[in-house]
C-alpha cells in the first residue's frame, strides 16, 4: 500500500500511466533458503486493496494453470515468468481468462521465439498480448542485455495485431545466484549502477514501457535487493525517460517510422 501510494503520486507528477506489480509467491527463488512470498489468497485480498484504493490496474504472475482463474478475479493483466514461457498449456488456459497477457522472454530464447509464444495466447482466442524482453545468459550465471533484441522483439509480425512490448530493466541486471549467504544458502546479485544506463537506451529505442522493481530501502528488501531501484531517485529518473522517450517519437515521425505499435 506504502508503495503503490508513493509510485502513483510521482508517476501521476511525470504524466505516465502506472500497472502495479506484485506478487503472492515467488516460484523460481534461488535458494530454498529465499523469501518465497505468501499465501496467494491472502495476497490476493492486498492487490484488491491495492487496485481499489489507489485506482491502479494490477500485474501478478502464476505459476501453474490452477492459479490462473483465482488471479484473473483482480489482476487486470496476467503474466508469465521467464522460466515458464514456454509452457504451452499455461499460456492457452491464461489466454481463456481474457485478460491481458504479459510474457517474459526466457534468457534461453532467441527474440523471435516471442512471436511464436504470443501467437501462442491469440490463436487461444485472446489478442491482448504484451511481450517482455529481460535479457539473455550469458555464460554461468549472468545476463548480457542486447538492444538488438528490443528492435526485433518490436518488429514481430503477429497474425492479429502488433504486441505491446515492454523491457523488464531490473531483470536484465541480474546476476543469477551472485552472493553466498552466512548460513549456507545463495541469493541473485545485481548490477543496480547501470539501471539507468539500461533503461535510458530502452526507451531511446521505442518500447511502449518498463517493468522497473522499486524500493523505498533496497537494502534490505527480503527478494531481488541488488536491481531494487531506490524510490528516492525514481521521479528524477522517469522525468528522463520521458524526455527521451518525447525525442524518439519526434525523430520517428520525421523519418516516417511509425510510433505507436499498439492494437486498437
Amino acid at each position: 500500500m506504502k508503495m503503490a501510494k508513493y509510485i502513483k503520486t510521482i508517476t501521476f507528477r511525470v504524466g505516465i500511466p502506472l500497472v502495479f506489480k506484485s506478487s503472492f509467491v515467488k516460484a523460481n527463488r534461488t535458494s530454498s533458503k529465499s523469501f518465497c512470498g505468501l499465501e496467494m489468497v491472502e495476497v490476493l485480498k492486498i492487490l484488491e486493496k491495492v487496485k481499489v484504493a489507489y485506482d491502479l490496474p494490477i500485474v501478478a504472475d502464476v505459476h501453474e494453470s490452477i492459479q490462473c482463474e483465482v488471479v484473473g478475479r483482480i489482476a487486470d493483466i496476467i503474466q508469465i515468468t521467464a522460466f515458464l514461457c514456454h509452457q504451452t498449456d499455461l499460456l492457452v488456459v491464461v489466454a481463456k481468462i481474457e485478460k491481458i497477457v504479459h510474457i517474459k522472454k526466457g534468457q534461453f530464447c532467441a527474440p523471435s521465439v516471442m512471436t511464436n509464444l504470443a501467437e501462442k495466447v491469440q490463436l487461444a482466442g485472446n489478442p491482448n498480448v504484451m511481450v517482455c524482453e529481460r535479457g539473455t545468459m550469458f555464460g554461468y550465471n549472468d545476463l548480457i542485455f542486447d538492444p538488438r533484441n528490443l528492435e526485433w522483439m518490436r518488429e514481430a509480425n503477429l497474425p492479429y495485431c502488433k504486441s505491446i512490448f515492454v523491457a523488464d530493466i531490473t531483470h536484465l541486471l541480474q546476476q543469477l545466484a551472485g552472493k553466498k549467504l552466512d548460513g549456507g544458502g545463495v541469493v541473485s546479485g545485481g548490477l543496480r549502477e547501470l539501471i539507468p544506463c539500461i533503461v535510458r537506451t530502452a526507451v531511446a529505442i521505442g518500447v511502449d514501457g518498463i517493468f522497473m522493481e522499486v524500493h523505498d530501502d533496497p537494502l534490505s528488501a527480503p527478494i531481488d535487493g541488488p536491481t531494487q531501484w531506490p524510490l528516492r531517485h525514481l521521479e528524477e529518473l522517469l522525468e528522463d525517460l520521458v524526455t527521451i522517450a518525447r525525442i524518439s517519437k519526434e525523430k520517428k515521425k520525421k523519418f516516417n517510422i511509425d510510433p505507436t505499435p499498439f492494437c486498437e
